[in-house]
């Protein structure tokens, strides 16, 4: 984490954007992870082309939506700018917080230079309104990890297709993934077949579930009209949270509370064949220092679903200037810089996760880590949690009535589902969502 000491310029000409302004200092809140560093390391180069000192502060991820919707709901001028998550979106919005920058995203077409599903989440609310709230920044979805020397084993790969009837390779479908779960699953080698996502205290388990409720063409509610009942319970719905409820079984044992560390530990650890995570979590698999099987470590998107449907849950965020700030003019001008491409470039060499359309797409970045083509085919295929405001409330109803199914075996997917439904129908009728 870097906290630069803040100090103060005066009468510095922006030669950048060939005006003239007194010196300014901004200061951009962010959860304490290493894009945030990254991120500091982008902005020095901002201050040297410009001469304003912009610091990134962070704070905790347990403290970051608490510390920001504290200073927000002051009216506090402490931040300028927030790289906050799109669940925020609605609430931001609503509430004033966030600077309308439909104009400035329109201005720079940035529908079409930002890859389009970044924009529809990280930016765009309420849906499909074309009212924009941040600029995405810090790209990020799901994909998978995989274990290639236990893959690529001869002897594995001919039991793998004596038993299946395929070769063994990485999956490209939900079915595949739960085969090659089940055959690597041996408690007695303390070898086991997948790890996923459990834990219920914020989104990892949700977040988890999306990835196979999107790919089993299911989806989360209309986001526009707030209807649920037939939705969110679908029939697709139920399959996937069936799908996901079978592949816990091959989960190592006390995986019913494991969120991104846990599932690098299944690689770093030989646990598991298999691995759910945020991209952002990626690095340190390719890392020596970080993983003994580093060499030995391959990525996949998410695979596709019965239907060939293929999405991944989101993750990542957008990049806000606050309302309250005394420097949105300042803030406003960084943003232009900050979607430059060649700026765009330079930040996907630093480490951030872009969502600049042209950077993902060029061999250079797909070919820069054994995950960056992962990555590239996932962020054109994400899906993304319910943006309203009331979104903390529907997040905890989800996961008290999925986690019981999933990790306790308790019920049945659709009763589980059935009850989330009418949950969520309660609490929009709750907040007048209907009109």
């Amino acid at each position: 984490m870097r906290n630069g000491m803040k100090s103060l310029f005066a009468g510095i000409s922006l030669l950048a954007f060939g005006a003239s302004a007194s010196a300014q200092e901004l200061t951009i809140f962010w959860a304490e992870w290493d894009p945030a560093n990254y991120l500091q390391e982008l902005v020095n180069e901002y201050e040297a082309e410009t001469g304003v000192m912009v610091t990134v502060e962070t704070t905790p991820w347990q403290d970051f939506q608490t510390k920001a919707f504290t200073e927000f709901n002051a009216r506090g001028s402490a931040y300028d700018m927030v790289v906050g998550d799109s669940q925020w979106l609605g609430a931001a919005s609503e509430a004033g917080h966030y600077v309308d920058l439909t104009d400035f995203f329109n201005e720079h077409n940035l529908n079409e230079v930002m890859a389009p599903a970044t924009v529809k989440y990280y930016a765009e609310y309420p849906a499909n309104s074309g009212k924009y709230w941040a600029i995405p920044a810090e790209g990020d979805a799901v994909g998978w990890a995989y274990r290639k020397d236990w893959f690529e084993d001869p002897k594995e790969m001919e039991a793998f297709k004596a038993k299946y009837g395929y070769d063994l390779a990485p999956p490209t479908t939900w079915a595949q993934m739960r085969d090659i779960a089940e055959f690597f699953h041996r408690p007695d080698e303390n070898r086991y077949g997948i790890a996923i996502y459990t834990d219920n205290s914020y989104d990892g388990l949700v977040m988890g579930v999306e990835n196979a409720i999107f790919s089993y063409g299911g989806e989360l509610g209309n986001y526009e009209t707030y209807e649920v009942d037939g939705i969110i319970n679908s029939e697709q719905n139920v399959k996937a949270l069936e799908m996901y409820r079978e592949l816990y079984d091959y989960t190592p044992p006390g995986w019913a509370k494991t969120f991104f560390v846990e599932n690098n530990q299944a690689i770093t650890e030989n646990l598991a064949a298999m691995s759910m995570n945020y991209f952002a979590f990626f690095p340190a698999l390719v890392n020596e220092a970080s993983n003994p099987n580093a060499e030995v470590t391959g990525f996949f998107a998410n695979p596709e679903g019965p239907d060939g449907d293929q999405f991944a849950a989101l993750g990542g965020q957008g990049i806000s200037i606050v309302s309250y700030s005394e420097n949105k003019e300042e803030a406003m001008k960084f943003l232009e810089w900050f979607i430059q491409d060649d700026v765009q470039k330079r930040w996907a060499e630093l480490g951030g996760y872009t969502a600049h359309a042209k950077t993902l797409e060029s061999e250079e970045f797909r070919n820069a880590t054994p995950y960056n083509e992962a990555f590239y085919q996932t962020m054109f295929k994400v899906k993304d949690f319910w943006a309203t405001p009331e979104y903390a409330e529907l997040l905890i109803q989800m996961n008290q009535r999925i986690y019981p199914y999933i990790v306790g075996g308790e019920g049945s997917a659709k009763e589980a589902l059935d009850a989330l439904a009418a949950d969520w129908k309660a609490t929009f009728e709750k907040y007048n969502r209907y009109e």
